[in-house]
């Protein structure tokens, strides 16, 4: 979510010939970075991540044992624009904790390190906080709140951006007693944000072939779910409309990975990405895709386990920075 964005009342279903399976979910998101020291010392030590494999140039980390991020090192590489302008690629990834308490917990870690408050956004749906890591990669906090405190007017999800309350999330984690050991099991990657150059064409692929449905649509941006979820992937022009992707040499987004909930679910995403006459290169039970900017999504069968998450660090090392 982003400033810009008002409440929205416009939600357009996918037919149920090209609608993807509403078990689908995110699952783990691979970044290129500068210094990888550097980077696994943030995600570790600010942010609360569980470094599950280290090697010379990757790491993978996650929330308890289960891996959310690969970092692939790419010495030299030049910080994603802080203001996002000029590119298609990463915008934010979103991380979402189980609980109110969770997120409280985290924010009171951030700011006993001497961190200032991060940027925050109450979207109705959830609360989240901002932040970027030292690559200039967008990350976002998030808790959400109950499905049955989801607001619906005329089929339409209403989200907003409205200030946090910071003082009663902060209070939800004193109240629950809980100390910071890190991120919270349970914790998993909610949400992609993507920067796209033109919205017709982003819900062209990620609706239309890809089939996830529309939670709300403007001229400028575009939130596509499955299963009724407030959105899986965000998509905007705020910063790239008319742009590609950003030239060799910057850090930022390798790939992202969609959890399939079976062979039978991906198969139809597959078929119909080879019916736009699309690839679709299946290797080491990993299925690879691109959207029109280049951005590579890997669609996985569930969550990744051990071989799973080997062949994913494998193809970040080989990957190019979407």
């Amino acid at each position: 979510m982003n400033p810009q964005l008002q409440r929205q009342d416009t939600r357009e279903a996918s037919s149920p010939t090209t609608a993807i399976d509403p078990a689908t979910q995110m699952g783990l998101v691979a970044l290129a970075v500068a210094d990888l020291d550097r980077s696994v010392t943030y995600y570790r030590d600010a942010l609360g991540f569980t470094v599950l494999d280290r090697a010379e140039h990757t790491a993978t980390l996650g929330a308890g044992a289960a891996p959310l991020l690969l970092l692939t090192e790419e010495p030299g590489a030049r910080p994603w624009p802080h203001d996002r302008r000029g590119y298609t690629g990463l915008y934010h990834f979103a991380i979402l904790v189980p609980t109110r308490a969770d997120l409280g917990r985290w924010l009171r870690h951030w700011v006993a390190l001497g961190f200032p408050l991060p940027g925050q956004g109450d979207h109705l749906v959830s609360e989240a906080l901002y932040l970027s890591d030292p690559d200039g990669n967008g990350i976002e906090i998030y808790r959400d709140r109950p499905r049955s405190e989801w607001r619906w007017v005329n089929g339409a999800i209403q989200m907003a951006v409205d200030p946090v309350d910071i003082a009663g999330v902060l209070r939800e984690a004193e109240q629950a007693g809980e100390p910071w050991t890190g991120m919270a099991a349970g914790t998993r990657l909610g949400h992609m944000h993507l920067q796209v150059g033109d919205i017709a064409q982003a819900e062209a692929f990620y609706t239309g072939i890809l089939g996830f449905e529309v939670m709300a649509r403007m001229p400028t941006a575009l939130f596509v779910s499955a299963g009724g979820y407030h959105h899986h992937i965000g998509m905007n022009t705020w910063h790239s409309g008319g742009s590609g992707p950003a030239p060799a040499g910057f850090a930022g987004l390798r790939f992202f990975t969609i959890e399939m909930p079976s062979e039978e679910a991906r198969a139809a995403v597959v078929a119909r990405v080879r019916a736009a006459g699309q690839d679709a290169a299946e290797r080491d039970g990993v299925v690879a895709i691109q959207d029109p900017w280049g951005n590579t999504i890997r669609l996985t069968l569930g969550a990744a386990n051990t071989e799973a998450t080997r062949a994913l660090r494998a193809a970040a090392e080989q990957a190019p920075v979407s």
